[in-house]
Formats: C-alpha cells, structure tokens, sequence
C-alpha cells in the first residue's frame, strides 16, 4: 500500500450509487524535505573560495558537475587553474623575488628555489645555483647586492677627544684624502677642472651653430626645363593667357548653371617620379594645373588641348608639401620639408626669393587682396601662422595661438578673416594683422582636420575629419559655426590629408581616399552618388575644372595625375 503524504488527506465516501468522490484537504504548515533528505551527499564549490563544513574525502574529490567524462585523458582530467597547469602561490618577500630576478638578468645566475639552503653545510649553494647557457659561474652565490669583495672605507679625520672644545670635530670630520677648496683653488685643480667643462660647453655650441647655418645654407640651385618647343604662340602670347578656341569662355568668372558625375577616364598626366602631394588650378581660368611632387619638384601642365607638360621648376632637396597661386597666377610660391619657402616666376621659371625660419612650412597662403599680393601666411611645425612680406624677406606679423603644428589656412569673409586648422584638434577665427583668435571651436569630440577647402559661394567650408567623415562649417554673415548635421561619409581618409572640392555650381562635393577611391556626394542631401577607383593608391588631392560641367582632376600617391569627364 501506498502511503499518501501528510499533507494531502484523501477522505472517501460513498454518496450514491457506485461513484467516489475524492475531496483533498489542505495542510496550512507542511513537512518540508530538504535537499540534503533526498541527496545525502554534499557538493563542495570550489570557486567560492570558503568551505563552511567539513568535507570527507569523496566529497571533496568527486566531479565539479555530473559524471566524469569518459574520453579524457588522465593530463587533462588533472586540477588546473591556468593554461599550463595548476599555479599555487608561494609566500616569498618580494625584496628576496627581486633580488634573485635582477641578479639573473645582471650576471645570468640565480638560486634554484625547489633546493633549499642549507645554513651548515655552505657547499650546497653550489648546487642550488641555476644559470644560462655559456655564462660564467665564477661568482656562485653572489647577488646583485653582493661583490664578494670587502668595501674599502674612506678614513675620517676625527678628534673624538669631548674634552677638546677646541679641536672636536665629531661626525662632521672630513676624509683624510680629503681637499678643501681652498687647497683645491690653490693647487689649480679646480680651474683645469671647469676649463674643460666650459670647452666641452663651447664644443657643443659651435657645432649647434655650425648645423643651423649649414641648414639656412641652401644648397641647391633653382632651375628650370621647358618641354615645349615654344613658350609662345603666333600672337605672341606665352602659354599664361588662356586659350581662345575651346567651346567655353575662360575669361569669364561664369561657372555652368548644371554639373554632371564624371564617369570616364580621359587623360593621365606622368612625369614625377614619386608621390604628388597636391595640385593647384590657374586662378579664374584654370587651364593650367600645377603639381607639387616628393621628388622635390613642381611641375605646370596643360588642362586643355593636347594636355602637355610645359615647365618643370627644380629648387629644393626635398619633397614640396605645399604651394599656392598669387592672384593674377604670374608668381607662386612653395613649401618644402628642406624648411625653404621659394617665389617663382610662372612664366620664365626664375626663382625671385627664398625665404627660411628653420621651420617646415605645412601651408601657405596669399592674401586675395590685390593690394596684397606681397603679404603671404604660412603655417608652420612651430604651432604660428607666420605673415610674409615678400619685398623685405622678413616676418611682418605672427599669430601664436595654437598648441600643435598647422594645417590648414583660408580666408573668409571678403578677406578680412581667416580661419586655420591644427593639429591640437581646434578651428581658431582671426581677424586679419591682429595676432589674437576672436573665435574658438574645440570639442572632446573632434578630430584634427589636415584639410580644407572653400566653397564656390564662399559660404561654407568643408574639412577633412580623421574620423572618416568631412565636417561643414557655416561663414555667412560673418559668423562662423559648425553644422553638425550636414555631414559625408563613407569613405576611408583616417591617416591622410585627402582635401575635399566643390563641383562649380556647388552641387556635388568630392574627396579622394586612403584606399584610392574617389566619392561624389550631392551637397544637400549628403547622399553618395557615385564611388569609384581612380588610382592605385591614396588620392590626396582633386579639383573640378571652374568652366567644366564634368571634368574632375586628381593627383595621388602614385605619382601620377588624372582626368576625368
């Protein structure tokens, strides 16, 4: 017979007929079985670090969880709390674990610690020394803090008679090889002595000075190669004045109402030897293109007819970072990591100045006005803007606000602001000649924008984030703020100064990227409408031509340059 729990009564009783009726009772206070009742055995937990009853053997060497895997062998079956094996800790002072480590790596010995020292029986220590291969084992036993030498003492010259008020010296008593000054300074030990310290002193000064002027010293002779048979054509006019025969007018500072994707490669420019850093336009007419290369040198070409090299301008021994048309496009000046700034003649080829601060110029920059011309910025790796006059070769004005290196400078507002980037990740606003910022923008989510570029109706500026995006900053009405909701993204530029440009009726912005790929976003929707690979590596530069309703031009890493249409 089944015996019913207690606290379910079972009470029978016939009502009618042959049918039973059960009727269950509820027991407010039941007999609870515990889980030690139905198991008796206890489970050790082995993470908690605490046992708080005492375990029997089978307990404490039974499986953490289930029965024991059948298909392990004994080595992984084994306790272990690490990948190698099972670690206990050893209480040892840490004084006792630095010595005998230091004393390894210092002398490539130390004492074995499965052995213990045995105080009576000093040998020993010869046994319980473990070292690497091919070291010396002369000095067994001995620490970093032992040489196995007595230490010689210097011998003071005490008088430690108290009762000799006038000659005890105490603990003040000098060495007896010891010099006073005095001795010294009449012995001249100590005028030979800071004679070669001041010649050391002098040494080191003059080849400091020696280096600095061998820097200043430009060693490299600016010249110039023509590639064309004739600068001039049959009107006499050099290759400055634009064409007259193409089918647009590029005199006219008129830009076409409607600009389309360019979707072709027309016409690939080849003659720098490495990487091209960056490409300018002919002011207003842009039919010739200028090109600074790493190989050090600048090159002008054609952007119409047959689309030749027409001067090569060689003057510096290192690779050309930056350069810049003046207004009317006659002179352009350069920047170079040799830390010279050279004025050329576009035109004939000739170098009219160059000027140096010791200092790599990062960007450089006339001043639009055309009372101007002879004022140009340059932002340098010393964290100024630097105000050049170029009739005078001397710096009229800096403006030293910055905490690292600039990157980038553009003029706003009719020219009497400019705006400048750095690498401290701060946009800084400044009125032109006066070497105070009035606006600052900075925030603990920005990121350093190596490039800018202005757009065609001078409202808006675009920059290169390095956080793989390119930020818009609003300039009209002479404000300047971020437009934190118009932002392009998609491409890959984190690393790279790749500088972003405005098709001419501002309604695609473009920009290269550290793969090679070019992307054309629409300008107010911030849609990407086309993407597609231009070079084999980094494109760093493009610029849509001004009277061109689809052709785009690029410069890259490669080395070469690229039309498209």
């Amino acid at each position: 017979m089944v015996k019913q729990p207690e606290h379910l009564k079972v009470i029978k009783s016939r009502l009618a007929g042959d049918k039973t009726t059960l009727k269950m009772e509820i027991v407010a206070a039941p007999t609870v079985i515990t889980k030690y009742d139905v198991a008796g055995a206890r489970h050790v937990d082995t993470t908690g670090g605490e046992v708080v009853f005492n375990p029997t053997v089978e307990e404490l060497y039974k499986p953490q969880q289930g029965p024991d895997a059948p298909n392990k062998t004994h080595q992984s079956k084994a306790m272990r709390n690490m990948l190698s094996g099972y670690a206990e800790k050893e209480h040892i002072s840490d004084f006792a674990f630095e010595t005998q480590r230091k004393t390894y790596h210092s002398y490539g010995y130390a004492q074995d610690p499965s052995k213990p020292i045995d105080e009576e029986d000093m040998h020993q220590e010869e046994k319980q020394v473990i070292s690497r291969v091919g070291v010396d084992e002369n000095a067994v036993g001995l620490n970093i803090w032992q040489t196995g030498q007595k230490r010689k003492r210097r011998k003071k010259d005490r008088a430690d008679d108290p009762s000799d008020i006038e000659g005890w010296k105490g603990p003040w008593a000098r060495f007896k090889d010891e010099k006073t000054n005095e001795e010294l300074a009449a012995s001249g030990e100590i005028r030979a002595e800071m004679d070669e310290i001041l010649e050391k002193r002098r040494a080191k000064k003059a080849l400091r000075r020696a280096n600095r002027d061998e820097e200043e010293v430009d060693v490299t002779n600016e010249t110039t190669t023509l590639h064309i048979n004739d600068p001039n054509d049959y009107l006499g006019r050099n290759y400055l004045h634009p064409p007259q025969d193409e089918a647009v007018n590029l005199n006219k500072a008129a830009r076409p109402a409607r600009c389309f994707l360019p979707k072709k490669l027309i016409h690939t420019y080849k003659g720098h030897s490495k990487g091209v850093t960056t490409i300018e336009l002919f002011p207003t007419s842009g039919h010739l293109v200028l090109s600074a290369s790493m190989d050090g040198k600048v090159k002008i070409w054609e952007t119409y007819g047959k689309r030749r090299m027409l001067r090569t301008y060689s003057g510096h021994n290192k690779g050309v970072r930056t350069l810049d048309f003046s207004r009317d496009g006659k002179q352009f000046i350069t920047g170079s990591y040799d830390r010279f700034i050279k004025l050329w003649d576009t035109e004939t080829g000739q170098c009219v100045t160059k000027l140096t601060n010791r200092k790599i110029p990062y960007c450089l920059k006339f001043n639009p006005d055309e009372n101007r011309q002879h004022l140009f910025l340059a932002g340098c790796n010393d964290k100024k803007v630097s105000c050049w006059d170029t009739r005078s070769g001397n710096i009229c004005q800096q403006y030293d606000r910055h905490l690292n290196p600039v990157n980038t400078i553009t003029f706003i507002d009719n020219n009497r602001r400019f705006v400048t980037t750095s690498d401290d990740k701060s946009v800084r606003v400044w009125e032109w000649d006066i070497p105070v910022d009035f606006k600052y923008i900075a925030d603990p989510g920005m990121h350093s924008m190596p490039a800018v570029t202005k757009s065609p109706d001078e409202k808006y500026l675009a920059a290169t984030s390095l956080d793989n995006k390119i930020c818009v900053f609003d300039c009209t009405n002479g404000k300047f703020r971020p437009k934190k909701k118009k932002e392009f993204k998609g491409h890959v530029i984190a690393g790279y100064a790749c500088r972003p440009c405005f098709s001419p009726d501002q309604s695609y912005l473009c920009s290269g990227d550290g793969e090679g790929k070019m992307f054309i976003w629409d300008w107010k929707n911030g849609r990407l409408y086309s993407r597609f690979r231009a070079h084999d590596q980094v494109v760093i530069d493009c610029k849509w031509l001004p009277h061109e309703t689809s052709k785009l031009i690029t410069c890259s890493w490669d080395g070469t340059i690229k039309m498209w249409d």
